[in-house]
Order: C-alpha cells, then structure tokens, then sequence
C-alpha cells in the first residue's frame, strides 16, 4: 500500500531545531540560533534567514512575507522553527 506524500513528511523527524530572536529596532535586529542539528544545515539556513530578515523590524509590512518565507524553508529543511518576538509583538 503507497503512502500519501503528506504521510511521509510527518513521520520524517525533524533534523534540527532554530530560534529567531527579534533584539529591537535597532539593525541589526535579528538573532539566529541553533538549539540542536548539524551545524552546516543550521549555518546554511542561518544565512538565507538573516537575508530575508536582517534589515526588517517586525513592525515593517515586509517582514510578515519573508516571515512565511522563512517558515517555508524551515519547513523544507525539515526544521523546528521558534520565534521570539519580544513580549509586546504577536
């Protein structure tokens, strides 16, 4: 019996796990952390994620679509993605 695609996404376990942490409006506003993964796919997304996000304060209009981009490719990079936002934003 095949498998449905979404099956086997679900049961591929997640190859690491990041923290993005907005530090303030003042640039640059961003933190990338690897709590556990290999380090050069954590350093690779790292790179693409700080492109997307590094000039963007949370309240600027552009940040929530290179935020969806940024879970996207967590997403296909099989990562757990956490966001820290500070306590007055989300």
């Amino acid at each position: 019996m095949a498998m449905e695609p979404e099956q086997l996404e679900e049961e591929i376990p997640p190859r690491g796990h990041v923290k993005i942490v907005y530090t303030g409006p003042v640039a640059p506003h961003w933190e990338i952390h690897g709590v556990f993964g290999d380090r050069a796919l954590i350093d690779e997304f790292r790179q693409r994620a700080m492109a997307r996000l590094q000039l963007l304060p949370v309240y600027d209009p552009q940040f929530r679509r290179n935020r969806e981009r940024v879970a996207r490719d967590a997403e296909r990079e099989h990562l757990i993605l956490e966001w820290d936002l500070g306590d007055d934003i989300e």
